[in-house]
C-alpha cells in the first residue's frame, strides 16, 4: 500500500514536467519587402496574433491586412486599395505545422532550428508553404525567426503595367514573434 502511495505521489508530481504548453503572442511581427531597385517597398504589421502547441507542433498566425504600416501613407493606401483589397480580404491566415517540433527542448535555453509547413490564406487564395526557421527558447519565452518567399501571381494580386518596374513579382516575407506561455 505504501509502495503504491508513494508512485502516484510520484506521477502527479512528475505530470507538471510532462506536460506540454501553448505559446502565444498578439505582438507578433510580420513584415514583407516587395520592392525593386526602381524602389523600396516595404511594410510590417506589429499587431500579428499566433499561437503553437509545443506538444504537437500546430501553429498558426492571424494579421488584419490594414494593420501593415510604411514609409509612405500614399503606399499603405495602394496597398490596401489596389493590391490586397483589404475590404474584401480583411485577414490573412497562415494553419500549419512545426514538423519537427520534436526536436525542440522547451526545458532548455537554446536555438533550435525547425522546418514549417502549412497553408497561407491570403487575398482569398490559399497555397501551401514550406520554410525553415528558428526556435529560441529563453526560460519561459520562445522567439521565432522566419522567412519565405511568394509569387504575387499565385495569390491573384495584380500588378498595374504602370508601376510594373517598381514592385517585385515576388515578396519576402518575414516573420518574428515573441511568446509567452498562454495561460
Amino acid at each position: 500500500m505504501k509502495q503504491m502511495l508513494i508512485a502516484v505521489v510520484l506521477l502527479v508530481l512528475t505530470i507538471p514536467v510532462f506536460s506540454q504548453k501553448r505559446y502565444f503572442t498578439k505582438s507578433g511581427q510580420i513584415s514583407f519587402a516587395a520592392g525593386t531597385a526602381a524602389e523600396d517597398i516595404d511594410g510590417v504589421n506589429k499587431a500579428t496574433t499566433s499561437v503553437f502547441d509545443a506538444a504537437t507542433g500546430q501553429i498558426e498566425f492571424a494579421l488584419l491586412v490594414k494593420g501593415f504600416e510604411f514609409k509612405r501613407a500614399l503606399m499603405q493606401e495602394h496597398f490596401n486599395e489596389n493590391y490586397m483589397e483589404s475590404d474584401k480580404f480583411p485577414k490573412s491566415v497562415f494553419k500549419g505545422k512545426i514538423v519537427n517540433i520534436d526536436k525542440v527542448n522547451f526545458q532548455k535555453d537554446g536555438s533550435y532550428p525547425v522546418t514549417v509547413k502549412g497553408v497561407l490564406d491570403m487575398h482569398g487564395e490559399k497555397k501551401e508553404i514550406e520554410t525553415t526557421g528558428t526556435l529560441k527558447v529563453t526560460g519561459e519565452t520562445v522567439h521565432s525567426d522566419a522567412s519565405f518567399t511568394v509569387l504575387l501571381a499565385d495569390y491573384k494580386i495584380e500588378i498595374p503595367s504602370l508601376v510594373k518596374d517598381k514592385v517585385s513579382k515576388t515578396v519576402t516575407i518575414k516573420i518574428n514573434c515573441n511568446y509567452n506561455v498562454l495561460k
